[in-house]
């Protein structure tokens, strides 16, 4: 099959490799479409290793979350067929053939196309983890996105309005991107270049501070952040976009009682990562299918130019999701 090789230089390289075989538990899904996520960065960086990457071969065929049709199953696998139509977070998307623990799939809903599932499966799990699982969001709790035009972020707002939020804020580093946000549901977009983040959220709540923060960037610009959270709120640090290193205010911290989480999935067992994903299909696809949540793509790739996609999100080009067409088979 043809499949992209990672770990072998700064680009992913074409090539053609043996069509893998499903292990106990496992499915192989026939790949219509993978999504991009700036962990296929970090992967060829070698600051990120998925839980699913296995072995120790310096090489890897990329690509964290696809969708497709199953088309052979491993012993013990239950609940999917041969011919099912799925989207998944698992590692091996950019290829023609991948496996995935069938506890990790997901339905493709009517109506949506292989690009957008595609581009569903990271941004619904990390984001419904994060802010309804960890954070206990609330109905009518107001909502912090740092590095809101992200594709988790904007996944992360959809969820949060869905769930019941109140007022979302949602920040950006960019003039071009700040009618993104409001057009999933944001309701003020902070330019965090030229405007005060903690004057501006403190007035669009009125003194108090945000239920939650839910934090995509790290660095330096982290310690603000208990600043502009209430009382007995919670913070929840997701990506580190601007580095792991920071330096946190105890007094902050302590005096305004802040509830601080730490989250990656980078670590998470099989077992970790199969409950995350259940919670996904019974509370988040159902609002797929409602048309309550869907992907903002900013564009689709050619597969022939899948290696160039990688440099643009390196460069930050993108507006939302980037995902490669794998097969043109409907």
């Amino acid at each position: 099959m043809r499949a992209l090789l990672g770990g072998d230089g700064p680009a992913w390289v074409p090539r053609e490799v043996e069509i893998p075989e499903p292990g106990a538990g496992q499915v192989r899904v026939a790949v219509r479409a993978a999504g991009l996520n700036r962990s296929d960065i970090y992967m060829m960086d070698g600051s990120y290793t998925p839980a699913t990457k296995s072995g120790n071969a310096a090489t890897f065929v990329p690509g964290l979350e696809y969708a497709g049709i199953i088309d052979a199953l491993g012993t013990g696998v239950t609940g999917w067929s041969e011919g099912d139509r799925v989207m998944v977070s698992s590692l091996g998307g950019m290829a023609e053939y991948a496996l995935a623990d069938h506890r990790n799939l997901l339905p493709v809903p009517l109506g949506i196309s292989w690009e957008e599932a595609a581009a569903l499966p990271i941004g619904m799990g990390t984001e419904h983890d994060a802010v309804v699982s960890q954070a206990g969001l609330s109905q009518g709790d107001s909502v912090l996105f740092v590095g809101g035009t992200s594709g988790v972020g904007l996944a992360g707002i959809q969820i949060a309005k869905a769930f019941g939020a109140g007022k979302v804020i949602a920040t950006t580093t960019s003039a071009t991107k700040m009618g993104l946000p409001t057009t999933v549901g944001a309701d003020v977009v902070v330019d965090t270049t030229t405007q005060d983040l903690t004057q501006t959220v403190l007035d669009e709540t009125e003194g108090r501070g945000v239920d939650i923060v839910v934090d995509h960037v790290g660095g330096p610009g982290f310690s603000q952040l208990f600043g502009l959270t209430r009382i007995g709120g919670t913070v929840i640090n997701i990506g580190r976009l601007a580095g792991p290193d920071t330096t946190i205010n105890l007094d902050q911290l302590s005096f305004r009682r802040i509830h601080l989480i730490g989250t990656t999935f980078s670590v998470r067992t099989p077992e970790e990562r199969a409950a995350v994903y259940a919670a996904v299909r019974d509370n988040v696809v159902p609002l797929i299918e409602k048309g309550l949540i869907r992907a903002k793509i900013d564009q689709v790739i050619a597969w022939e130019n899948a290696p160039q996609a990688l440099e643009i999100l390196r460069t930050n080009r993108n507006a939302g999701k980037l995902v490669v067409k794998v097969s043109s088979v409907d």
